[in-house]
């Protein structure tokens, strides 16, 4: 996404996932977007209640899909009639929303001490072949991309002059093609080649693309051998990315390498009194206590009820009690199996395979999004409670036999070829951790 206009309608594209038409075209069908300045969205509409409407029903929403987008906390703007706006004073960091993640923020524990000092040790020394690239890998929610930012802030302090560039595993190859279809590659190369510091999320979303993968080994090796430094996120280690080129899977090991586990006890309570002082609320020792007893495996999860707590007390003047800390950490971790929508499925499968999901949806018979449309049906057998005719019904109402035949046909790929069993295993990972 390279501009305003292309932000705004991938958040009317999200939205539209999550409300009905009618919603859509009531309110929001004549916003226009005005600005993206310092992590805040300003749009424009036509009445204060429409405004009223957007900031109390939307308003989170569109914040999470932002933050979804650029992977930091956005603000949302709404002006009405001939309200301005005037731009504050532009960041100049490189990287939008940068500034909030330092390692002063971030709580270093038994789980994540060795990823943290290997963090600083980047800063310290940028380009050290000991610890280059750097590769942080571990469960989605444990601080991976906080250690990323926090390396880009603290190299772009040090030294303003380093050239970088931060950007997510997928952002990579859809840049990619877009270059290829505008016919712009040459662009494209210059704006990652010539980099002091590559940061890149969650780099497992480009294995099985043999592109992406090409253009990124040469990326790779011109940032690397001019001394620059390269620091990636993985939900995995590189032996288990199945589908990762061999060329690039040994110039990851070829570096350092370090995991985050969920954190223990201690680590949790202190995050979670960090994450409350961070919202200006005070919690009862009690009350951390039970967050921390209680939410095991996500640092992400506890700032949701931290978030959610602040709401209780801001809007509701709700006192804080043991009672709404079970409130609020059944709404955010919705207790019980996780059981992904359909959509989900489709939507991973589209982002393995390089496909749009309509095409997986409808009729399409390639060979690659015939073979991924079975694989959603397979997902959606195995990961939901959906019949074969549901399953059916979410593409384009095709029968329950053709979906019980799609569904034995990956089974039968996955017991005679160790490939497929990595590639369900690898989008069922990303489904959950898509959480």
């Amino acid at each position: 996404m390279n501009s305003l206009n292309d932000i705004w309608e991938e958040i009317l594209k999200q939205l539209k996932q999550e409300i009905t038409p009618t919603a859509i075209n009531t309110w929001f069908s004549d916003c226009t977007p005005v600005a993206l300045d310092n992590c805040t969205l300003v749009i424009h509409t036509t009445s204060d209640f429409k405004r009223s409407i957007i900031l109390s029903r939307f308003s989170e929403k569109i914040k999470a899909i932002l933050t979804d987008i650029f992977s930091c906390d956005f603000d949302l703007n709404i002006l009405v009639g001939d309200e301005g706006y005037e731009t504050r004073e532009v960041d100049d960091s490189p990287i939008p929303g940068i500034e909030w993640y330092t390692f002063d923020r971030f709580i270093v524990g038994n789980s994540n001490k060795f990823a943290h000092a290997a963090a600083k040790a980047v800063v310290a020394n940028p380009g050290n072949p000991q610890y280059n690239p750097l590769l942080i890998y571990g469960n989605s929610g444990l601080g991976k991309t906080h250690l990323l930012l926090a390396i880009g802030q603290a190299i772009h302090q040090n030294d303003p002059s380093r050239t970088m560039a931060y950007i997510k595993g997928d952002d990579f190859t859809n840049q990619l093609v877009n270059s290829l279809q505008q016919q712009s590659t040459d662009k494209f190369r210059e704006k990652f080649r010539n980099l002091d510091l590559l940061l890149v999320d969650d780099i497992q979303f480009i294995a099985g693309k043999e592109r992406t993968q090409e253009e990124f080994f040469h990326t790779f090796n011109n940032i690397y051998e001019s001394g620059g430094q390269i620091v990636i996120t993985s939900d995995r280690p590189p032996m288990e990315m199945t589908l990762l080129d061999d060329r690039l899977r040994t110039r990851f090991e070829g570096g350092l390498m370090a995991d985050i586990q969920p954190p223990d006890l201690e680590t949790r309570m202190a995050i979670t009194k960090n994450k409350a002082a961070q919202f200006g609320l005070v919690l009862s020792d009690d009350a951390v206590a039970y967050i921390a007893e209680n939410i095991t495996a996500n640092v992400r999860q506890i700032e949701g009820v931290v978030k959610k707590l602040t709401a209780y007390k801001e809007i509701l003047n709700d006192v804080i009690t043991i009672d709404s800390v079970k409130r609020a950490i059944e709404e955010v971790i919705k207790t019980g199996t996780y059981i992904p929508k359909p959509e989900i499925i489709i939507r991973e499968a589209a982002r393995y395979y390089g496909l749009d999901e309509k095409d997986i949806r409808g009729q399409n018979r390639a060979k690659n999004t015939a073979i991924a449309r079975q694989v959603s049906m397979y997902l959606m057998r195995t990961l939901t409670n959906l019949s074969l005719k549901d399953i059916g019904a979410e593409f384009e109402d095709r029968n329950h036999s053709t979906v019980l035949t799609s569904i034995r046909k990956i089974e039968d790929m996955m017991s005679s070829d160790p490939e497929m069993a990595g590639t369900i295993r690898d989008i069922t990972s990303n489904i959950v951790n898509s959480v």
